[in-house]
């Protein structure tokens, strides 16, 4: 299959979740017949998707869809993908993908198949009726899909590998895999650096930031760097929209209670809102319902220890650090685009030296 036939299909994929988002109709009669004849199939996939993983709101996954849908342009697929070499040969990549937010291990899937390999994916029990629903589709555009992407449940036959999990199953991994190449991808996190100077919608923007999916994904920020303590209220004050949100959903407000709990017992020092818990704590990393923070005196010392843990944060927030190679704007670490690869890995690149 040529590589325009490629970027054609996720397009396609793109006008269909805008159709399950309602946002827009789709740009033929043809694709509206083929979208309408799957709405049964849609309603299957969406409440399935849930009902298996009840992080999986339909809040969610829309905002999932909608962002993916805006990146499957075209013209964004075809400029992305002409700044590398087509491979001579197409290889058979395996994919593992994990199952924190929906659509997680999507990039991966589009970077094997808009490069011109095979993809043998091993699919999270955590996020795969939304994926084997997108296969299916690809599949209904062109039978070619059926030996483009093969769902396997256990990886065999491949020339090399990307693979999502934890610390330690990375290890595993680097192991098992060491023989091909590979991309082996561990625990991240991400951060807020405040200098003071953040205007009322960057407060709004970092909810969104702290917030979205629940906190559960690697560019959700878990640590927040505040100038003074004064800005504590504004915070609390402008991310109030996401209370009833998190707070009514009951495996978020199970954790929140627990965590509490544990804080109130250790007599940890934390401030409460009654929906999240801010946590004086130099770990970037926090559980759900959590965010820890600091105050500091000297942004060069924030700077460094960022830098030396580098291999531990996704993305990095805030006006004074636009010199960090993770940097992102307030507002956007739950958007990212095409190039916005997992731990700043080219993916792309990868996959064309291979």
């Amino acid at each position: 299959m040529t590589i325009d036939k490629r970027i054609s299909a996720f397009n396609q994929l793109a006008q269909l979740f805008k159709y399950i988002t309602n946002k827009t109709q789709p740009a033929s009669d043809e694709l509206i017949t083929m979208f309408e004849d799957l709405d049964e199939e849609i309603g299957y996939a969406l409440s399935d998707a849930e009902a298996y993983n009840n992080w999986f709101t339909k809040e969610n996954v829309f905002f999932a869809l909608d962002n993916w849908a805006e990146a499957l342009t075209t013209e964004s697929l075809s400029t992305w993908i002409s700044k590398y070499e087509t491979p001579k040969e197409a290889k058979n990549v395996g994919i593992i993908m994990a199952g924190n937010l929906p659509l997680v291990g999507f990039h991966d899937l589009l970077s094997v198949v808009i490069s011109g390999h095979n993809a043998l994916v091993k699919t999270s029990s955590k996020d795969d009726k939304l994926m084997l629903f997108i296969i299916k589709f690809l599949r209904s555009l062109d039978t070619e899909f059926n030996t483009i992407i093969q769902i396997v449940e256990r990886l065999e036959g491949f020339d090399a590998v990307i693979a999502t999990g934890s610390n330690n199953t990375a290890r595993y991994f680097e192991q098992y895999f060491s023989k091909v190449p590979n991309i082996i991808r561990k625990n991240r996190t991400s951060v807020a650096v405040l200098n003071g100077t953040e205007s009322l919608e960057d407060f709004k923007a970092l909810g969104n930031d702290v917030f979205r999916y629940f906190g559960l994904g690697c560019r959700n920020i878990t640590k927040i760097y505040f100038k003074s303590e004064d800005q504590i209220p504004t915070f609390f004050e402008n991310v109030i929209e996401w209370a009833d949100i998190v707070i009514n959903h009951p495996k978020y407000a199970n954790n929140y209670d627990y965590n509490r709990a544990i804080y109130l017992l250790g007599k940890d020092d934390f401030l409460d809102n009654n929906f999240v818990l801010l946590k004086k704590d130099q770990n970037i990393h926090s559980p759900i319902a959590v965010v820890n923070y600091e105050i500091y005196d000297d942004l060069n010392t924030v700077k460094s220890f960022l830098a030396e843990n580098e291999d531990q944060i996704q993305c990095v927030v805030g006006h004074d650090m636009k010199d960090n190679p993770n940097y992102v704007e307030f507002g956007k670490t739950q958007t990212p685009t095409l190039t916005d690869y997992a731990d700043n890995i080219d993916t792309l690149k990868f996959l064309s030296e291979i």
